[in-house]
């Protein structure tokens, strides 16, 4: 077995457990959420017996174990049971659901990579400078600037008072791209406020170290390019550092989409979440929060196989 194949099979076994243990706390979490989904399920004037009928129906009366067990076997072949409040297959709800905010998602971190990259480079090149120390300001400001505050002043400038673009909702993106593309920019925006000063952040500082090196100094005696060696050796050497930024962004901006589809009006998995838990569709928190779990840790795997990718002596560690 290669070096390489031993490190995807040690990783893939190290995820499993991590896995069920997800498993685990997503469905005792949701036991914690004051509130009884039999009666929801009965109804809010539904007699006792009617409440224990229903909670027969739905075994609800079964130890947590085995309900647990249930829902685990359920969730392996993809039935993340119904809505209590639609009926409809929790599945399939999370599935339409999701495009919308895949591409907020997409949107904010392209945008976040596209601007947070070059001006890390910038401010690297010019250490020490005005221009370094208004990037590390800008850094800093926008790590602690709230992106539901960003939202709601990029909603009132730029699509009420302006009406450049549209403030609420979204498009399929199948059925009109370019409107699905106008309706995602601002929530982008306000996503990507906080990942561009992280990525330009985290860029300045390991170019840095990059750029003091002594065959970087080789490099500029033979004469090379200095564009060329910023994107050519630069990022090349950086590459680890970037993409566990990129990895941490998407997990941070999957979280962040709770609060900017609530801004937004965008029916997407985190308006889905915020409704079913305010609803007490319990059933449906289970679902959506598994499925942001399982991507959150798909992920992490994938970065850790990039990381081979770029570093063989990571796949030899």
């Amino acid at each position: 077995m290669s070096g390489n194949a031993r490190f995807l099979w040690r990783r893939l076994s190290q995820f499993l457990p991590v896995i069920l243990l997800a498993t685990i706390v997503v469905f005792g979490l949701v036991q914690l959420i004051p509130g009884d989904p039999a009666v929801t399920l009965a109804g809010e004037f539904a007699t006792k017996e009617r409440i224990e009928e229903v909670r027969r129906l739905y075994g609800l009366d079964r130890p947590l174990m085995v309900q647990y067990g249930a829902w685990l076997w359920d969730a392996l072949r993809g039935d993340l049971s119904q809505s209590l409040l639609s009926s409809k297959p929790v599945a399939d709800l999370i599935i339409d659901r999701f495009p919308a905010t895949l591409i907020v998602v997409v949107g904010a971190v392209l945008l976040s990579l596209a601007v947070g990259i070059p001006l890390g480079m910038a401010a690297a090149t010019r250490a020490r400078s005005r221009f370094d120390a208004a990037v590390m300001a800008f850094s800093s400001f926008g790590v602690a600037l709230p992106s539901f505050w960003l939202a709601m002043v990029l909603v009132y400038w730029v699509a009420l008072s302006w009406q450049l673009l549209p403030a609420t909702g979204s498009v399929p993106f199948s059925s009109a791209p370019g409107d699905a593309i106008a309706h995602a920019i601002l929530p982008a925006i306000a996503l990507a406020a906080a990942g561009i000063a992280e990525v330009s952040r985290q860029v300045r500082s390991a170019l840095i170290e990059v750029l003091a090196s002594d065959y970087i100094r080789t490099l500029r005696a033979k004469g090379l390019r200095r564009w060329r060696i910023l994107w050519q050796h630069g990022l090349k050497n950086i590459g680890v550092t970037l993409l566990t930024v990129v990895g941490l962004l998407i997990n941070r901006l999957l979280g962040a989409t709770v609060v900017i589809e609530a801004v937004f009006a965008i029916p997407g998995i985190g308006s889905l979440l915020v409704h079913a838990a305010i609803n007490k569709d319990f059933a449906v928190v289970q679902g959506v929060v598994l499925v942001m779990v399982l991507i959150v840790i798909c992920l992490n795997l994938i970065v850790d196989f990039l990381y081979a990718a770029i570093d063989p002596r990571v796949a030899r560690g």
